[in-house]
């Protein structure tokens, strides 16, 4: 089993708001399926145009044209949108230039990666880098004389550092390159005077800073150290996650979602850059036990996601009108910030969604490291219990496996951090977009489908710290194991299998709910009985996925249930299929290395008590024949595995374990004479 990791480069903490995958490839498709197209030309028109109201009127409609319409925003790409809009950065008119950085924002969380590296490909850090020192002058001359400006400018000042912030933020995680050149900003301290000044500023700015900060001080060496150097730092953030209530002197509303997400948010931060340095207040405190755990667990476990997809559901048909080409003219300038009762609504839903998601994704590395919050009530477990499941672990594992996390004895805490995830699993009926379509409101399916992927990461991290250390307690549960393994295949059940453009976030469903199965299959081996139907799905994904791993993973989850003692038939499906990976004297396995090496250790793992009722199966199917077959085949596979490559190192060292375990194996099985 392998746990989820951080990856920079594969995962993103703002995963693409408004998705364009469902769209054939090329500008030809974009142009048929948007309904403004003819509007592209007049906007790219005006963006050059020496009347700064036609400048300003271009850079809203763009933010006006993009929202939750992939199509218009690929067409306005293949016009150089971007290009244009950062030139406007350095427009002579502050109008133009507040517009311009609210539609590139608007464009990086709506786009994703690739619009975030083309925007720092063609030079935007250059103009962003010199609005730092004018905002954090401003804000300082605000703040120490607060009727310096008018409601209104101070409004405009407090969105525009909203948007660069943010900018920057989606920029952090486009590339290494991109997050050297913003490290090199020297941010740290910027982003720290918001969360200073938080009762005097709105949530909008403080809140976006906060995000940058977690985002930064992810796995980043020079925000980590930055951050730990300034016992200020730690303190301001301590005091945020302990407040009762995060508002402002604005009036803000205590309900506003963005009030519980910077409370999180700063959690996040402190884990991130954690151990803290002493003499810091936060250095005495357990960051999972005492900050992560409390906070976040009712987080994820007040929101039903039924109710509020029903309610994104009813706001969106109540709410079908879009904006209207023909009021876009420079008589009827739209206002940016323009939304109607329904798309503010749309906004509040979707801002809890993705606070739910943060508490997951905090919670995913926390589950690797879970603290002991009852060790002291609990009976100590003697060193040589659970030993075997130790051993069968090691036979089981991938090699992604890195540190042994550690589980609470207490079952009744487990099931308080399962229970939730459990629920948050189950799909809604916006949690997916249809096949070849978009969502009927494309950033609540976003932040639904990333909420489940989170909850599986969870689950996923749980039941390897589980399976890394095993406890008896939980085991013996037979109750809790089946509910769980039900649960899981219900919600698979209703993800659904289909696949295309489009459909990526139920591919990712399913690859990583294996994992989980794998992991629940660890804790109750020999519970669990092999259903006919689920053998065959697991079976039948084994041989449809191209990713080694997920096949890895299906051939752990199947060797668990072939160890259900009484289901002989269903433990000679199994052993049927893994033999059929193995490589003969006439042919060689076609299901990859990492796979065959799992499916060689799995059927070791099956056959290794010959008392076992299944073990007819061996006898019968001639099994030991096959597996003599197979040892030549078997040591070509290892002995071609390349130890320069990512992984190699740890999968030859495994390779060459379970070949020899193989040898050993064959001959334990000839001397017994069965």
């Amino acid at each position: 089993m392998g746990k989820s990791q951080k990856k920079r480069a594969m995962r993103r903490h703002n995963p693409m708001r408004v998705p364009d995958s469902h769209l054939p490839k090329g500008l030809a498709s974009a142009s048929s399926t948007s309904s403004k197209t003819e509007a592209i030309l007049p906007i790219i028109q005006k963006m050059e145009s020496s009347d700064v109201a036609e400048r300003k009127w271009a850079c809203v409609a763009v933010s006006n044209l993009i929202q939750n319409d992939p199509s218009t925003r690929r067409l306005l790409q293949g016009k150089n949108i971007v290009g244009a809009l950062i030139t406007r950065l350095t427009d002579s008119e502050e109008e133009v230039v507040v517009e311009a950085i609210g539609a590139l924002q608007n464009l990086c969380i709506d786009g994703g990666y690739d619009i975030c590296a083309e925007m720092y490909n063609k030079n935007i850090l250059v103009p962003l880098k010199a609005f730092i020192p004018k905002i954090s002058t401003t804000l300082s001359q605000y703040l120490e004389t607060p009727k310096t400006a008018p409601e209104n400018i101070r409004k405009i000042v407090y969105e525009f550092a909203d948007n660069v912030i943010t900018t920057l933020w989606c920029l952090s995680e486009t590339s290494n390159k991109a997050l050297n050149a913003i490290n090199e900003m020297s941010l740290i301290p910027f982003l720290m005077s918001f969360l200073a000044a938080r009762d005097k500023l709105p949530l909008a700015p403080v809140t976006s800073a906060a995000h940058s900060l977690y985002v930064l001080t992810d796995d980043n060496y020079p925000a980590i150290i930055n951050v730990k150097a300034d016992a200020g730092y730690l303190s301001c953030l301590l005091e945020i996650v302990r407040s009762d209530e995060v508002t402002n002197g604005k009036s803000k509303e205590p309900s506003d979602p963005r009030s519980v997400t910077l409370k999180v948010l700063a959690a996040g931060i402190l884990r991130n850059v954690s151990p803290l340095p002493p003499p810091s207040a936060a250095s005495f405190v357990d960051i999972n036990k005492d900050i992560i755990l409390p906070l976040v667990l009712p987080v994820i476990s007040s929101i039903s996601l039924d109710e509020i997809s029903a309610l994104a559901a009813s706001l969106v048909s109540r709410d079908t009108s879009e904006p209207q080409i023909e009021k876009l003219s420079l008589k009827n300038t739209p206002l940016s910030d323009h939304k109607s009762p329904s798309e503010m609504e749309l906004e509040r839903l979707e801002a809890t969604l993705r606070t739910v998601q943060l508490a997951l994704e905090i919670l995913t590395g926390t589950c690797a490291t879970l603290p002991d919050p009852e060790a002291d009530a609990s009976p100590e477990v003697p060193e040589d219990d659970g030993a075997d499941d130790n051993e069968e672990l090691k036979n089981n594992s991938d090699v992604e496996m890195e540190d042994v996390p550690a589980i609470p004895p207490s079952t009744s805490f487990f099931l308080s951090l399962v229970s939730p995830l459990l629920a948050l699993l189950r799909p809604t009926s916006l949690s997916f977009p249809p096949l070849a379509a978009p969502s009927p409101h494309p950033p609540t399916t976003s932040a639904l489908s990333a909420i489940h992927i989170s909850a599986l990461e969870c689950l996923n991290n749980i039941f390897l710290s589980l399976a890394t250390s095993p406890n008896p307690s939980v085991s013996a549960d037979k109750n809790s194991g089946m509910k769980l393994w039900v649960d899981i295949w219900s919600a698979l059940a209703a993800v659904g299998t289909e696949t295309g453009p489009g459909q990526e976030r139920r591919q990712e469903f399913w690859e990583i709910a294996v994992g989980v199965l794998w992991g629940v299959g660890i804790v109750w081996k020999g519970i669990l009985p092999p259903n006919d139907d689920q053998v065959q799905v697991l079976i039948q994904l084994c041989e449809a996925t191209s990713d080694p791993r997920t096949r890895v993973k299906c051939i752990g989850t199947l060797e668990c249930l072939a160890q259900h003692p009484e289901s002989i038939d269903g433990n000679k499906t199994i052993s049927n299929y893994l033999l059929s990976t193995l490589p003969s004297e006439t042919s060689v396995s076609l299901s990859g290395t990492e796979p065959l090496i799992q499916s060689v250790s799995a059927i070791i793992d099956i056959y290794s008590d010959e008392n076992m009722p299944y073990d007819v199966n061996f006898r019968q199917g001639n099994f030991l024949e096959k597996l003599i077959s197979s040892v030549e085949g078997v040591k070509k596979a290892v002995k071609g595995i390349d130890r320069r490559k990512d992984g190699g190192k740890d999968l030859r060292r495994r390779g060459e374990e379970v070949r020899d375990n193989l040898i050993s194996f064959i001959q334990y099985r000839k001397d017994l004479g069965l």
